[in-house]
């Protein structure tokens, strides 16, 4: 019996890494003419009847009826729309694959510290996950590494086609990930752990992290002051050098009011850059985040509150309500579910949608996963809207990306063509078959 157990399990992996069936587009010899679709700039105004020119990689050329160059293929999109690719700023994808498959899981290093984890070097680009996410619009993905201790270490920004993790890479590095420690006190008499207990633990993570971040100052003032001297090299210390010099922001996961108000205060203290991520109760908090002006990256809006006194509709509403307190944000899926989070990434338009409908203007929540994720990610001058000189990312529709019946039916990244194929529609035309056989059996 447990040699069955094991060709089982060696089966289930087998399925879940084998290499998926999408070949990365190449890129095409001359330019692309999309000719005659409504163009959503999303940085301007919306364009009627107007022509798209992509030339080596680039958006080349934005007008009516463009003249033809002699090496373009003309693609007819009349009554179609054309919208920059969706950005997913906050997802694993590429870092995982099955869930339920440890072998496939490569979101987290062990131990409490790990500055110098990086999410490029374990991207796998034959992820079955990622066609799947970009047929629904999601050209541009921020890989995270999670954590279950303090410092979980970079992100990588990655395009969604490529044959390797080089190909993926659009910024190597683009933050370091702090996962704040939990704030909250469980304080009923039959708790598991005393109080004084848990709030020791809180006070011991807060303490760690502080002297995670004076060990990497004290490292980087003796490279400084080292004068021919040999310092013992530390990877993870050295990787948070560009973190003190300001050249990498710091993102800190934090959910609850009581972690981003802590979490602000220490990036104060520590005079530090700062993204919150998650911030499910930063509409509590609205006020003090546009006072320091710390942006947040929302992720997710499908939720439920943290609190049972707080409003049904708390989570959806918070886009909504930190645009209208002038807190810079975008909208992400929930990566911080790990497996999950990256299985579900299509759904982002639905995030954005769903705060839509709870007091983000339309407009707003297109911007807050094509344009405002580009500017929180340091690369608003090549994505995230439909702009001359910005690369050829973007998808062709038949109505609003954030509304469900929406189809995404052409989609482009960096100039080339994408097969918007995937496991989900092969099974479907599988299965289809199955009906087509039955059916011409019973005629």
């Amino acid at each position: 019996m447990r040699y069955s157990h094991l060709y089982l399990f060696l089966a289930l992996v087998a399925v879940a890494v084998r290499a998926s069936d999408s070949i990365p587009a190449a890129r095409p010899a001359g330019a692309v003419l999309l000719r005659g679709a409504t163009v959503h700039t999303v940085s301007g105004a919306d364009l009627l009847a107007t022509d798209v020119l992509l030339r080596g990689g680039k958006i080349a050329a934005i007008g009516v009826k463009l003249a033809v160059p002699k090496d373009a293929a003309v693609v007819d999109v009349s009554g179609k729309h054309i919208y920059p690719g969706l950005i997913s700023a906050y997802t694993g994808m590429g870092l995982v694959e099955m869930e339920s498959v440890r072998g496939t899981i490569d979101l987290a290093e062990t131990g409490t510290l790990n500055p110098n984890a990086r999410a490029q070097s374990a991207l796998n680009p034959d992820s079955e996950l990622i066609p799947v996410s970009r047929s629904n619009g999601i050209l541009t993905a921020l890989s995270v590494p999670l954590s279950s201790g303090l410092i979980a270490g970079t992100s990588t920004l990655i395009r969604m086609d490529g044959w390797t993790y080089e190909d993926l890479t659009i910024r190597a590095a683009v933050a370091l990930h702090v996962f704040w420690p939990n704030m909250t006190v469980n304080r009923d008499p039959n708790a598991v752990r005393p109080v004084a207990e848990q709030e020791r633990t809180i006070a011991d993570n807060i303490r760690k992290l502080r002297d995670a971040f004076a060990t990497a100052r004290a490292y980087l003032k003796a490279k400084q002051g080292a004068a021919g001297k040999p310092v013992d090299f530390d990877s993870r210390w050295e990787a948070m050098i560009p973190v003190l010099r300001g050249e990498l922001p710091v993102f800190v996961h934090a959910d609850e009011r009581s972690q981003i108000e802590a979490a602000v205060a220490w990036a104060k203290q520590e005079n530090l850059k700062i993204t919150i991520v998650g911030g499910i109760e930063a509409w509590k908090v609205a006020d003090l985040l546009k006072a320091n002006d710390i942006p947040v990256i929302v992720g997710p809006v499908l939720t439920l509150p943290l609190h049972r006194e707080d409003p049904f509709d708390a989570t959806y509403a918070n886009p909504g309500k930190l645009f209208a307190a002038g807190v810079r944000f975008c909208i992400a899926n929930d990566g911080g579910s790990g497996g999950m989070g990256a299985m579900s990434d299509r759904n982002l338009p639905y995030q954005a949608g769903k705060a839509a409908a709870y007091g983000l203007p339309p407009a707003e929540a297109l911007k807050s996963i094509t344009l405002y994720p580009a500017q929180l990610l340091g690369v608003a001058g090549e994505l995230g809207s439909i702009e001359v000189g910005k690369r050829a990312t973007l998808i062709v529709t038949d109505g609003d990306p954030i509304e469900i019946p929406t189809k995404v039916e052409q989609a482009y990244i960096d100039g080339a063509r994408i097969d918007l194929s995937n496991r989900h529609t092969r099974l479907y035309e599988k299965y289809q078959k199955r009906y087509e056989q039955l059916k011409a059996t019973k005629s």
